[in-house]
């Protein structure tokens, strides 16, 4: 079993401390490993097996906890010789399956003897009634696809001798769900995982959790975004693309749909600002794919997408890297990515190649008109380039997704 060391490090700085720790991410991201590793890592310090409680609800063995009721009951008949003064580490797989689990939650929280870490695959459902009703008492780690150098370190694992470059050319094509490497990256029965994962995803955490009833249109909204990930996509240039399809759909069922495609963790929407003046440019974000390989699995690859992929790739990484990601705009030209993380900010553009001068002016152009002191990166796929203009960096993209 591969440890997510980053992962596990943030998991393991919350243990014993008064907060419910919340792993979150989408279905097969590798939540459930996680939490065992965690598991795994309190018997190493000493911990009692009898003091760690663990449901999975995806397991029938645990098909009789439906409710905060079942719940509360099954994790209280176990405790330490009935006494609430032992303390016990409790682990839930997949706690959204529990009717009104949050109450339980919140009840054994309280009691003051319960260590509680959850795991979930719906963004709005772990944050909404947490944040109600544990307000600042319950910490969110969430856990992306595997970025190229897990997804490295993965294949070696499965005993392929393959090159970093090769890694990567892989990786754009089928993503970073750890599930993957269980297959053949050429098999056909790669495909049908893939697909029946998306298929899991949208009947499972969208339209079973948002009692979504037009699944058909759900499903066109889905690939309508997946297909132009790195555009600038707004309901409405959706709704009228439905309309130019002799479909009428509203703004307000499209705003809905994207909510609960976003809250599944299927996409991932990038908001805009204005470098200039500061501030939130409303109804032009952007949205990604929460993984590339699902998205290829949708809609095809094909290499004429590639700078949008690579932005795709960009993002996910900057947000597995722990920073908060936006796409900016200064004097009408474009900057791919404002990242934010702690008291450190940074500028990114990314492009296939710099193959002329047009494309060079471009991607450095965007870059040279901000004026702050912040770190300037132009990361594209061009083996070598001169390194450096005004200050701003260019950086190999690869090398870039290899760092640690």
């Amino acid at each position: 079993m591969i440890i997510r060391q980053q992962y596990l490090d943030a998991l393991n700085a919350f243990v014993d401390k008064p907060l419910v720790k919340v792993i979150a991410g989408m279905r097969r991201v590798g939540k459930s490993v996680l939490m065992r590793q965690a598991m795994q890592a309190r018997e190493a310090a000493g911990i009692s097996s009898k003091q760690i409680l663990y449901i999975d609800k995806e397991s029938l063995d645990f098909d009789g906890i439906r409710t905060h009721l079942d719940l509360n009951q099954w994790v209280q008949a176990r405790k330490l010789n009935g006494k609430k003064t032992s303390r016990v580490y409790l682990y839930i797989d997949e706690v959204q399956e529990i009717a009104e689990w949050e109450r339980a939650v919140v009840s054994l929280h309280g009691e003051g003897w319960c260590d509680i870490t959850l795991t979930g695959s719906n963004a709005h459902l772990l944050s909404g009634e947490l944040s109600t009703l544990l307000s600042g008492r319950h910490v969110v780690i969430p856990v992306y696809p595997l970025t190229l150098r897990e997804f490295a370190l993965f294949r070696k694992a499965h005993g392929n001798k393959e090159n970093t470059e090769e890694s990567f050319w892989n990786y754009v094509r089928v993503g970073g769900l750890p599930g993957i490497h269980d297959f053949s990256l050429q098999s056909p029965a790669l495909g049908e995982f893939v697909r029946n994962l998306y298929s899991a995803i949208l009947l499972r955490d969208v339209v079973g959790r948002f009692r979504i009833r037009d699944v058909s249109v759900l499903e066109r909204v889905a690939r309508f975004v997946l297909a132009n990930c790195g555009n600038i996509t707004t309901a409405k240039s959706i709704a009228d693309y439905f309309k130019s399809q002799r479909l009428q759909v509203t703004l307000p069922t499209v705003l809905n749909y994207l909510d609960a495609l976003e809250a599944a963790w299927l996409v991932r929407k990038v908001g805009r600002i204005d470098l200039q003046g500061k501030k939130n440019l409303e109804f032009h974000d952007k949205y990604y794919a929460g993984d590339i390989g699902l998205r290829n699995g949708l809609v095809g690859y094909r290499e004429t997408e590639l700078p949008g992929l690579l932005e795709n790739i960009v993002c996910l990484e900057l947000m597995a890297r722990g920073y908060s990601v936006c796409t900016g705009q200064r004097a009408g030209l474009e900057v791919d990515f404002v990242a934010e993380r702690a008291d450190e900010r940074m500028y990114l553009q990314v492009c296939y190649k710099l193959s002329d001068a047009t494309t060079v002016e471009r991607e450095f152009r965007s870059l040279d008109q901000i004026d702050d002191h912040w770190p300037k990166l132009v990361l594209s796929l061009d083996p070598h380039w001169e390194g450096a203009r005004k200050g701003i960096r260019w950086v190999n993209l690869i090398q870039w997704l290899m760092k640690e």
